[in-house]
């Protein structure tokens, strides 16, 4: 899909649909009280005619003759006070879905003036919710029955700063093709996405974007001792891949950020088997590394000054006669060892040994992200994902740099005794604490291997993929936390700026740089 801006004044528009924003309140602003004027008024009459309510999504379709645009679609932005520009994503997404379902290839997306003096964040999440609401779930249909027929978005807006709209819908169109590409990873079966798959996927990704990349096969995983990987890879005729990608976008500082994403391309459970309803959607247990991959291709288009090394621990976990037994004992990367109680709790395991890699590279902060436990799911359902972290400082820089994006992320506490319930008896730790607190025991398990690098842990279990679509998104994956992760890199590199620019300021005034803290906070 191409997404572009026009500088033409909106009423001389052409487009197979001009779509409009209005608030609750039904005041027509900007461009939508000016094609309101141009058309007489029928906008402003539909509206007034109580068919609408102006809950967000709200909407209702004009047909126009004798003007550039065959139709007007008004959409409701919900409540005026409650106005995020993330809300726009959402509001691209239902015009694209609901026009594009009807055979309009050409939409004009206006902007309402409440946006104008975030322009291109606005302008961003436009693009990228057009995109996002383009996603083809019917990869496998031979004859698919409603694809999304629209080809081009045009943003049409008044009086808006040029510069800034251009430079959010690159950004937006970047981070969309991003988000798509995770789910399109997500959402392959897993027979044609395997390890292996996954592994050329982020190649081509490398490639693309100029990234450096790295595969370990399991003779490589060995000789780094990944024993708590290694061991998930066992049961499976499909051999394991630990995905190593790097961007180096400032090469002079020592910071590093390692992403970190879980890639079970299937899960059975191994000899702990899965109940076989729902199995299917196990595919989806390797979102986190999807999400990790995806985010590696927008830091290589968008060209962010910090330096980022994304790690994708990737392989089955099944049964068989080499598959690891419950009551077995594995060696992690860092010589702890491990006593697998459930072997349906893998996740863990091949983080761990993720994890610490992320610190053998020498990162100096931590994200990883997994579609970890179903007690995730029973806390906070599919309205969020849970996070935990061990440095409040970098926890709160996170969540504040992930709150814009539309993501949910809700901080949940880590007490010594989530620790303490996975002592073993016999081993450093076991796999599972029990059904007690099941989120916040198998984050205090991954603990144990980043030492003192300050981490974010992110549980996706019930953001990854959802069961239901809405207006502006088809079911299935959700591309969680793509978004989160390019907001969080792009915050840092703010932020590393800021600190050189302080230190420079120092070193001007006389004073040493060892002289002053240079840790900084969004």
């Amino acid at each position: 899909m191409q997404v572009r801006l026009t500088h033409d004044a909106p009423v001389g528009v052409r487009a197979g649909a001009l779509v409009l924003p209005f608030f609750s309140d039904n005041v027509l602003e900007g461009v939508a009280k000016e094609i309101d004027a141009a058309l007489g008024g029928v906008v402003a009459d539909a509206l007034a005619s109580g068919e609408i309510r102006g809950r967000f999504g709200e909407h209702v379709l004009l047909y126009t003759k004798d003007a550039p645009y065959r139709r007007v679609l008004a959409i409701s932005l919900g409540e005026r006070s409650a106005f995020e520009p993330y809300l726009l994503a959402r509001y691209a997404g239902t015009a694209v879905r609901y026009l594009g379902r009807r055979n309009v290839e050409e939409i004009a997306i206006s902007l309402p003036p409440a946006a104008r003096d975030r322009a291109a964040a606005s302008a961003s999440f436009v693009a990228e919710g057009a995109i996002t609401a383009a996603f083809d779930t019917t990869l496998y249909q031979e004859k698919p029955e409603r694809r999304i027929a629209t080809t081009t978005v045009t943003v049409v807006v008044s009086d808006f700063d040029a510069a800034e709209l251009e430079r959010g819908i690159a950004r937006g169109v970047a981070v969309g093709e991003a988000v798509n590409l995770a789910r399109r990873l997500a959402i392959t079966p897993a027979n044609d996405m395997t390890p292996t798959r996954l592994a050329e996927e982020a190649a081509g990704v490398a490639k693309e974007g100029g990234l450096e990349i790295e595969v370990f096969d399991e003779a490589r995983a060995r000789q780094e001792r990944m024993g708590s990987f290694l061991s998930v890879a066992q049961g499976s005729s499909q051999p394991p891949k630990f995905i190593v990608l790097r961007y180096n976008g400032d090469p002079s500082s020592k910071e590093l950020l390692a992403l970190v994403g879980k890639g079970i391309t299937f899960d059975s459970g191994g000899i702990s088997i899965k109940p076989a309803d729902r199995m299917e959607e196990m595919k989806y247990d390797m979102s986190g590394g999807a999400g990790v991959i995806a985010a590696m291709y927008a830091l290589g288009k968008l060209k962010p000054k910090v330096n980022v090394v994304g790690l994708v621990p990737a392989t089955e976990n099944m049964p068989g006669g080499k598959a690891t037994k419950p009551g077995d004992i594995v060696t992690a990367m860092n010589g702890k060892t491990i006593e697998v109680i459930n072997t349906d709790a893998e996740g863990r395991l091949i983080l761990a040994d993720a994890l610490c890699y992320a610190n053998k590279l020498g990162a100096t902060k931590i994200v990883d992200a997994a579609t970890l436990t179903g007690a995730c799911v029973i806390a906070l359902g599919h309205a969020s994902s849970a996070a935990v972290t061990n440095d409040e400082k970098f926890g709160g820089q996170f969540l504040a740099a992930a709150k814009p994006t539309g993501e949910r992320y809700w901080q949940m506490p880590y007490y010594e005794d989530y620790t303490t319930q996975m002592k073993s008896d016999i081993a450093d730790l076991k796999n599972t604490g029990g059904r007690p607190a099941g989120t916040l025991t198998a984050a205090a398990f991954l603990r144990e291997f980043v030492n003192q690098t300050p981490w974010v842990h992110l549980d996706i279990a019930g953001t990854a993929y959802l069961e239901n679509e809405s207006a502006w998104q088809a079911k299935g994956p959700t591309g969680t936390p793509v978004r989160a992760f390019v907001a969080l890199v792009e915050a840092l590199a703010s932020s590393f700026d800021s600190a050189a620019d302080d230190d420079a300021q120092d070193d001007k005034q006389g004073h040493p740089n060892g002289a002053r803290s240079t840790e900084v906070s969004v």
